[in-house]
């Protein structure tokens, strides 16, 4: 697994951009927990109409599907705490920023991936681009809450990146994978309807509607994700995911208004030129 191949570098790119959208979707509703609830649903949704079309993963995957249906719990937990205290461009870009450089020492240690030197300059930047954001008010971290709720988001993130990359590769089938994924995620989803449970009947229908077009969206990118990982190295499929910081930094700004905007744009192009070493990478190996 050399460079990328165009079919694996558009699937991460897409995923990054449906990402970058439903997260989005997270930071501006109204009720952040409600609202996960909806989109874990939709999960559901998608989930059970792969599992329809496509047959069933290997035995050897399950304990992966396990594995990553109980760390994405947390992973929702700790995202919907940190856009509570946090801005997007700042949460987002800090929660992605840890990733890479995690899932590339996993899949080392886990999967025997050793990358080039220039695949690791690549993510590095990244996280240096991505990370530097919480810097973002003359050198004052925003809010200590939000940065601490965004780096344990980002230890989940790396944690179910490794997992559902080794169990996708053993599943003899990667879309089945995917679905029965999705499907024991939307357990979550209920856990979080539950404990706004006294926001339900007041929510509106386009809320319960934007909930599941969410699920839908957020379900997407990550399937792209997941399947990209069968195609090239983990650390490679978690940097250039990273690409959608470059997205939330802009919806933060325009969107939501969130200022200053010259570091979060500067912090950006830092992440746009890691990514394109990344996609280049493999020349040197």
């Amino acid at each position: 697994m050399g460079t990328p191949s165009s079919l694996a570098l558009s699937l991460i790119l897409g995923a990054a951009l449906l990402h970058a959208i439903w997260n989005a979707l997270i930071k501006g509703s109204g009720n952040r927990g409600l609202t996960m609830g909806m989109i874990n649903i939709g999960h559901g949704f998608l989930g059970l109409a792969m599992i329809l079309l496509y047959s069933p993963p290997a035995v050897e995957s399950w304990p992966f599907i396990a594995a990553s249906t109980f760390i994405h719990f947390f992973y929702y937990v700790f995202l919907v705490a940190a856009y509570r205290y946090g801005d997007l461009s700042q949460v987002y870009p800090v929660a992605r920023g840890v990733a890479p450089v995690l899932v590339a020492l996993g899949a080392q240690v886990f999967a025997g991936e050793f990358l080039p030197p220039l695949a690791w300059v690549g993510i590095l930047l990244v996280s240096f681009g991505t990370g530097s954001l919480v810097f973002v008010r003359a050198g004052v971290v925003t809010s200590r809450k939000a940065t601490a709720a965004a780096l344990v988001t980002g230890l989940t993130i790396a944690a179910y990146s490794v997992a559902d990359g080794l169990g996708v590769r053993v599943s003899q089938s990667p879309l089945g994978y995917i679905g029965w994924l999705f499907l024991f995620e939307c357990m979550a989803g209920f856990g979080f309807l539950w404990y706004e449970r006294a926001a339900i009947p007041a929510a509106p229908r386009g809320r319960w509607l934007l909930g599941l077009a969410g699920g839908l969206i957020s379900a997407t990118a990550y399937g792209m994700a997941i399947y990209a990982k069968d195609l090239t190295t983990l650390g490679t499929v978690s940097a250039i995911r990273e690409s959608s910081v470059i997205i939330a930094a802009l919806i933060g700004v325009i969107w939501f208004r969130e200022r200053p905007w010259k570091m979060r744009v500067a912090a950006a192009f830092v992440v746009a030129a890691g990514v394109i070493l990344l996609a280049n990478a493999g020349s040197q190996s």
